[in-house]
């Protein structure tokens, strides 16, 4: 063989090399933002999903149905928790879908699911007694787990995940720290099964003109988790997150960091409509939750 053949050769070897890893890189499912927003409005037709009441057991009822065959295991852990208005405790219940669970690399993915019982944050005083319907604060969260949960099912994922809906959230009363904000991520938190190398909390992310800046409590206690899901959206090119710092947030996630499970908060807390009757399907956008699962999934998949 001369020179030349020799390096000819060689270069056809590195070219089928590189093709046949290039076949290898994993696939990636997309995500189906008009779905996600399906999930949402759906969820609003229950009305206010308060824990004690039938539109809660009702939603509840519905998420079993849809996640009973995505997920290789779907696990209800109840538990008995303070409703914001009432003397009285009612049974709540955070969903648990797991992908892979003997999986030693394992992420969490969280939203909740309640609804809050007072528009108390409504201009109109008037509203301060009536329940929200929650289509952003409870309602974008869940959508967005949904669809993950769809897209995991036809496409496993390269680790272990478990998406968890977590009640008794907004049940809070102001200023109340911890009182009774975040009881479902409290509970769970306090009965893991499992380790977690990291994980978000998704928490106001349909909402239009979607914004994310960093919450201050996941810059300052999980940089690292943060900088990978930043620099993913830029990759993308999904200009919703910004690299501002914003206020720290008391939510779902602080439980988890509070325990050193670096769990990170994607909230848009400039959500004109919090805790207002207008929290509506309408105020909300396929677009935004589309954003937020599309960087997920690139996440997970890269």
């Amino acid at each position: 063989m001369n020179p030349g053949s020799r390096w000819l050769c060689g270069l056809l070897l590195a070219t089928s090399c590189v093709a046949a890893l290039a076949g290898c890189a994993e696939p990636r499912p997309t995500f189906d933002a008009a779905r996600a927003y399906a999930n949402l409005t759906r969820q609003t037709q229950f009305g206010p999903r308060i824990p004690g009441t039938s539109a809660h057991e009702a939603c509840l009822d519905w998420m079993r149905a849809e996640l009973g065959s995505r997920g290789d295991t779907v696990i209800a852990q109840e538990f008995r928790g303070a409703v914001l208005g009432s003397p009285d405790s009612a049974q709540m219940t955070n969903l648990i879908v797991r992908f892979r669970p003997t999986a030693k690399h394992r992420i969490l993915i969280g939203a909740h699911w309640d609804t809050r019982s007072f528009a108390d944050n409504d201009p109109d005083s008037t509203n301060w007694r009536k329940p929200i319907d929650g289509a952003n604060d409870g309602g974008s969260g869940v959508a967005i787990l949904m669809e993950l949960a769809r897209a995991f099912d036809s496409i496993p994922p390269p680790m272990g995940i478990d998406l968890v809906f977590l009640d008794g959230e907004d049940m809070g009363g102001p200023g109340d720290l911890p009182g009774d904000w975040c009881q479902g991520s409290r509970y769970f938190s306090s009965h893991l099964t499992s380790r977690y190398e990291w994980g978000a909390i998704l928490d106001m992310v349909g909402g239009k003109d979607l914004r994310l800046p960093y919450e201050g409590y996941s810059q300052k206690l999980a940089p690292e988790v943060v900088d990978r899901i930043w620099k993913a959206a830029e990759k993308l090119g999904e200009t919703s997150f910004q690299r501002v710092r914003a206020e720290d947030v008391y939510d779902d996630h602080m439980p988890f960091l509070m325990r050193g499970i670096k769990v990170i908060d994607l909230i848009d807390f400039d959500y004109r409509w919090w805790h207002t009757i207008h929290d509506t399907a309408d105020n909300c956008s396929a677009e935004s939750l589309g954003t937020l699962g599309r960087v997920l999934l690139a996440v997970i998949y890269e």
